[in-house]
């Protein structure tokens, strides 16, 4: 299997040189308005933004941002095929403007900018982030009731655009080669994210540092398995570090990314070095998880009714059957990016044994 990943170094209010309904998911994470690490960049892009600020004048700033991220997400209904997925990671803000401390529900926001343009609200997650401090509280400390609790959880807002969910061929082979297990459909779609944190940006750069956001790998690896399949293409137009692009990379999908400053482009050409190896790790994580719960099912007593089409270990859905693990084989730069060979993992063996002795139900696992 091929994947072709590029990166454009441009603005992405206008996502030039993608065609419209091309791209099957949108996974992104956005400067958040009104929190201050990204004042600048809103007020670059309109300087009315800025004057909002400097007057105090809180809403009408946030209002200016909104307007300038609608852009961005006016292009993703164009270039979003019918039926395709929208995730958008936004976190809300607290900030304390002319005297007044209040919330800014980004994620209200962004909410009503996407129902404008036609897209469905599809249930919403939420996962935990890292905070600075031990602190729970902001506002008069221990004396009630002027404190405030702390926000420690972003949202992903789910999208899809247009009322109908894509179609695919009967027995399309990419789609149930990309079938999950069972236990991971039950983990990755809880409403409530509690096993994943946030982590902040290893950039040697300090400039580089506070243009990034914390954006853990295995969310935009949790979504674009969830919601793509082998051979889609999945678009981060804010691309900034490229996880996005480096998750589906691990996931076998294509990637686009948009992204305006440079510097982020030239450093990811280090981190692509680490693909082939660490979707090792992560097949080898998922496939062990997977050793856990078999282990687990049976010493329960609880058999699993299918054996996998192209493993030697048993699966608890009949949709499971087909599912196919691919990692990463060989990386080639292109004039604009990436191209990727995937190879297919033949070697997963989960073979369930009972011993003897003791009656105890054992497994080997062999990848």
């Amino acid at each position: 299997m091929e994947t072709k990943h590029r990166v454009v170094n441009a603005d992405s209010r206008s996502l030039s040189g993608l065609d419209s309904n091309s791209v099957e998911l949108i996974v992104t994470s956005p400067p958040y308005p009104m929190i201050e690490m990204w004042d600048e960049l809103f007020s670059e892009l309109n300087s009315e933004i800025s004057d909002h600020l400097e007057n105090g004048n809180g809403q009408s700033a946030f209002a200016r941002m909104h307007e300038e991220l609608e852009k961005v997400w006016a292009e993703v209904s164009r270039v979003l095929v019918d039926g395709g997925i929208a995730c958008i990671n936004i976190g809300d803000a607290t900030r304390k403007v002319d005297g007044s401390f209040r919330v800014f529900q980004n994620h209200s926001e962004v909410i009503n900018k996407f129902e404008n343009l036609g897209f469905e609200p599809l249930p919403e997650l939420l996962w935990r982030k890292p905070v600075n401090s031990g602190a729970k509280f902001m506002g008069s400390g221990m004396l009630p009731p002027n404190a405030y609790v702390t926000l420690e959880h972003e949202y992903i807002l789910v999208f899809r655009n247009g009322k109908e969910s894509r179609e695919f061929e009967p027995g399309s082979e990419r789609r149930y080669n990309s079938a999950y297990f069972w236990e991971e459909r039950n983990q990755w779609f809880s409403d409530v994210w509690m096993d994943i944190k946030g982590e902040f940006q290893s950039l040697e750069e300090n400039e580089l540092r506070e243009r990034s956001a914390a954006y853990p790998f295995e969310v935009p690896y949790r979504l674009i398995n969830m919601y793509s399949v082998y051979g889609d293409t999945v678009l981060d137009p804010f691309w900034g570090t490229g996880t996005t692009s480096f998750a589906a990379m691990v996931a076998g999908r294509n990637s686009i990314g948009y992204e305006m400053e440079e510097e982020f482009v030239q450093l990811f050409q280090s981190r692509v070095e680490e693909v082939p190896k660490y979707s090792r790790e992560v097949a080898r994580q998922r496939l062990d998880g997977h050793k856990e719960f078999v282990e687990e099912r049976l010493s329960n007593g609880k058999n699993l009714k299918y054996e996998a089409d192209n493993y030697d270990f048993p699966v608890t859905t009949k949709q499971e059957k087909p599912i196919q693990f691919y990692t990463v084989s060989d990386v080639r730069e292109t004039q604009d990016g990436y191209e990727l060979s995937h190879e297919p993992v033949e070697r997963a063996n989960i073979r369930i044994e009972e011993s003897e002795q003791t009656g105890e139900v054992t497994s080997l696992s062999d990848f």
